[in-house]
């Protein structure tokens, strides 16, 4: 994070046209993997990014979708096979069950309801979890996904446009594993 920045809420640029939602409670485990993998990124994220970290996602976050052109939702994941899994938000993705309350599925619920439109193209990129107790620190697997999905979201980064986060998410899908349902709670 920038330096006298707090870590909820802070931003890469006024202009907002990516907004990443990055979800995770440093002091539970491996819901730390979001926020450690935003603060590796920090430095390659574009310009028009905006990052909104919070310990989960909330009704409100929906209004942080005006404006934008692409959402990325961040979060440490339950039941996954592989390091991490890159999915579009369509409520039919195959991300797993997040440690949260409000999945970022019903995020873009929310904005279609109160805008009465269709919330910008999201996608989730969830990392590998397998402990959230309080006080613990990051989990061996917990802390491979970080490092196997810094790369991946650099590549992201460097273009983000819905189209060619769809065809690599697309292509993900069928390269990999179905994932489990298992909850983080």
């Amino acid at each position: 994070m920038p330096a006298g920045r707090s870590s909820i809420g802070w931003c890469v640029s006024d202009s907002s046209r990516l907004v990443i939602f990055v979800t995770g409670n440093e002091s539970r485990g491996d819901d730390a993997a979001g926020p450690l993998l935003v603060q590796q990124l920090e430095g390659d994220l574009p310009a028009s990014a905006r990052v909104v970290c919070e310990f989960q996602l909330q009704v409100e976050h929906a209004l942080e979708l005006r404006g934008a052109d692409l959402a990325l939702f961040v979060d440490a994941a339950c039941g996954l096979e592989t390091p991490f899994e890159f999915a579009e938000a369509d409520g039919n993705g195959p991300v797993s069950s997040f440690s949260h309350a409000l999945s970022p599925e019903a995020v873009l619920d929310v904005f279609r309801r109160i805008e009465g439109a269709e919330p910008p193209p999201a996608f989730i990129l969830g990392l590998r979890a397998v402990r959230f107790e309080l006080g613990e620190g990051l989990s061996a697997l917990a802390a491979d996904a970080v490092g196997a999905a810094l790369p991946f979201a650099r590549e992201l980064f460097e273009v983000p446009q819905p189209d060619r986060w769809r065809a690599v998410a697309q292509a993900r899908a069928r390269s990999l594993p179905r994932l489990g349902k298992k909850s983080a709670v």
